[in-house]
């Protein structure tokens, strides 16, 4: 019954009111949720339909809010809370066009604090950014649930950058954050309707240049911007994501393993933020604002106690739920977006995970599409060469201008560089789009630039070690890039890795050990970023397995440069003496000089171990997750599992050694931790390999790339750490 009912119908009876009896009681129809606020002392609430039938029932928290969520959309709810029942109200449906574009006359702040109202009359905090000159501007939105909108600096935001550029930037802060009215849930969908109605607001203010505008943002700004985009709101120029998630699986549950360290912390973050403002919980910018007289900030955070329990949620849905992922995976909706866009993403992102690249080739909605991808840390999307082009894209695309970069703001890059990435004496290089002498030009310049640049050894292009420069880069027209080639080598004997399988069946043993593979420590560096992550050479602590906790094979010496980009697997027969066993794989370069370079790791609950055939390819497989299709290892038998490594863009230098180690996991990927493995125990693993145990690696080589580039320097390398090589 979703969209069936009739605009006018729904904002007609968008609001229902108290009656005289129960003044203070307030009910408000939304797309699918009815919100309710003025419920006395943690007193029931009733959504009653049309008939009368009771829908459903639920407390009030301690400030009288209550919100009843997956609601069918209609006319004629009630609600009753005591004594008081509300005026017949509707529930409109989650569909991007409004019931009405009235709302979108508002008019908001031209520069400073204010909120803008959402088509459901929900308050949302904005703080409104404004360039030097005259304008109109051209417009960005940056659109999270981070303090965006703290009218004394926006929390984790790029605005001040944006702004320098010559862009206005609308910060907004999601609904049940801050001083946002409504209750939070991780992107649901009327968080994207409310991005939707955002941006039709924005974009006819006079101040906004063209009345479009574009949305940018990096990390939780970057995935927001996916989520409004799908709805297809008229006015949106194009978006600029930046390190961000293809689903939110790939990063919560890496192989069906919850990631307990970042992923779980930062839900547990956005628990914390989504509460009421007070001295233990919410946003601490918002406690002030109200302190300071702020009614509106005070007034909305009556339904903040109505927020989604997210670690609940997280804990309930530890297999695959389509129902409940689907929606939250942008891998599964990014081929209706529709406007240009601009992505970068790193392969050893600690924070959002290394599956990004995957959303490329999904982005099937829209011709004008770029992306970026390179070896490094969360904030490397935004390293020089990247910049360049994200700042040519916005110009291009929002501004709709020849983009030039003064050498006023050039001036001021070492000084932004060394304050988000921990590096000094960081300048932008120059930049073909910018030497074009008029927009036409430079625009047709862009449009002819491959859709798909990697950036390879990101950390040795620079003057010094770690710097983010690359020490090459090569584009291509598509992704997965066109010609890649499955690669195997064979899993052997003593430790082999080879070209072709052993003829006779054989195996080889550790014991799976979690204790043996604590996470990995950054406790004492010091720097910009997650634990001094953000600098130019941190000090990894990547340490070798101690003897016997892990399975390690390598290859002989390759007799060529190998270009490896994309996902890839390890095949391989286990035999385990608990019924169910967590397994972490790990790819590294042995380099010729007796060094060991980090790439990139995959992992496995191994009672997941099913793939979903139809997704899967040899070079991309894809768990099944579900519920129905885990089971525990049989007893006493070998049995194939597949582990999905993430992606990666490496050049192996020819006389280097591939290696691939099989543990516990924990101890390889900074930030991301593993405290819920299983077993909770110790157990005895066999790797086989061989005659009817053809255990194997496969990774995605890329013929015909030329390495212009010798050996990186160690420590070097952003986001691959190194160590002696330890056999």
């Amino acid at each position: 019954m979703k969209g069936l009912i009739l605009a006018v119908s729904a904002l007609v009876a968008l609001v229902g009111f108290a009656s005289p009896a129960a003044a203070r009681l307030t009910v408000r129809g939304s797309a699918e949720q009815v919100q309710v606020t003025g419920v006395k002392g943690h007193a029931r609430a009733m959504l009653l339909s049309r008939g009368g039938r009771r829908v459903s029932s639920r407390r009030a928290d301690s400030l009288g809010g209550v919100v009843f969520r997956n609601v069918e959309p209609g006319r004629g709810y009630r609600v009753r809370a005591g004594s008081a029942t509300s005026r017949p109200f509707a529930v409109f449906s989650t569909r991007p066009a409004p019931p009405s574009t009235k709302v979108y006359r508002q008019k908001i702040p031209a520069s400073g604090y204010g909120y803008l109202t959402t088509r459901d009359g929900t308050k949302l905090a904005i703080d409104v950014h404004l360039p030097a000159g005259k304008g109109p501007f051209p417009t960005l939105v940056e659109y999270s649930g981070y303090g965006y909108a703290n009218p004394d600096g926006p929390q984790s935001s790029i605005e001040p950058i944006a702004t320098l550029l010559g862009f206005a930037v609308v910060d907004v802060n999601m609904r049940g954050t801050g001083c946002s009215g409504g209750a939070f849930d991780y992107f649901e969908p009327l968080q994207g309707l409310d991005g939707y109605d955002v941006v039709e607001t924005v974009a006819r203010q006079p101040w906004v240049l063209h009345h479009k505008v574009g949305m940018m943002g990096i990390s939780y700004g970057g995935i927001s911007q996916l989520f409004v985009a799908e709805t297809r709101p008229p006015s949106l120029a194009a978006i600029a994501p930046l390190s961000v998630i293809d689903n939110t699986q790939t990063t919560l549950y890496p192989g069906g393993i919850l990631n307990t360290g970042f992923a779980l912390s930062w839900a547990k973050d956005r628990v914390h933020d989504a509460k009421p403002a007070s001295r233990t919980g919410g946003q601490a910018w918002a406690l002030k604002r109200i302190r300071g007289g702020d009614r509106v900030c005070k007034a909305n955070q009556a339904l903040h106690g109505a927020a989604v329990d997210l670690i609940a949620k997280t804990y309930r849905n530890n297999y695959y739920v389509p129902k409940v992922a689907d929606p939250l995976s942008p891998i599964t909706f990014v081929r209706r977006i529709d406007v240009p866009v601009y992505m970068a993403c790193q392969w050893t992102d600690e924070q959002t995970g290394g599956h990004c690249a995957d959303l490329a080739e999904h982005f099937t909605g829209t011709r004008r599409k770029w992306f970026t991808f390179t070896n490094g840390v969360h904030v490397d999307s935004l390293d020089p060469a990247t910049f360049n082009r994200w700042y040519d894209f916005l110009e291009l695309y929002v501004a709709r201008q020849r983009p030039q970069l003064s050498q006023a703001v050039k001036s001021f890059a070492p000084t932004v560089f060394a304050s988000a990435m921990g590096v000094p004496n960081v300048t932008l290089p120059d930049d073909p789009i910018q030497a074009r002498p008029d927009y036409s030009s430079a625009l047709a310049a862009f449009q002819a630039l491959p859709p798909v640049r990697v950036l390879f050894d990101n950390g040795a292009g620079g003057s010094a070690p770690g710097m983010p420069f690359p020490g090459f880069e090569q584009s291509f027209a598509r992704f997965p890039i066109p010609g890649t080639q499955a690669r195997s080598w064979y899993l052997g004997d003593g430790g082999a890795l080879a070209d072709t399988a052993p003829a006779a069946a054989g195996s080889d043993s550790f014991t799976w050990n979690k204790a043996a593979h604590p996470a990995t420590d950054f406790s004492g560096n010091t720097g910009a970023g997650t634990n001094g992550l953000w600098t130019a050479t941190p000090p990894y602590r990547w340490l070798p397995s101690p003897p016997g906790t892990a399975a390690s094979y390598v290859s002989s010496p390759l007799t060529a440069n190998t270009v490896v980009v994309g996902a890839g697997a390890l095949q391989a027969w286990i035999k385990s003496s608990a019924r169910n066993v967590d397994l972490q794989v790990t790819v590294s370069e042995v380099r010729p000089d007796g060094i060991e370079t980090y790439v990139q790791s995959g992992w496995l609950r191994a009672s997941v171990r099913k793939l979903d055939a139809r997704k899967s390819t040899l070079l991309e497989p894809v768990l099944s997750l579900r519920r129905r299709d885990a089971a525990p290892l049989p007893r006493g038998r070998f049995t194939k599992v597949t582990v999905p490594l993430y992606y990666e863009g490496h050049a192996y230098r020819a006389g280097s050694r591939i290696r691939v180690t099989i543990s516990a996991p924990n101890g390889d990927q900074p930030v991301w931790s593993f405290a819920n493995t299983v077993p909770h125990g110790k157990a005895s693993v066999l790797v086989g390999h061989g005659a009817g145990m053809p255990s194997r690696l496969v990774l995605p080589v890329v013929p015909g790339v030329n390495v212009p580039t010798s050996l990186p320097p160690c420590p070097g390398l952003r986001g691959e750490p190194c160590r002696p090589y330890q056999p």
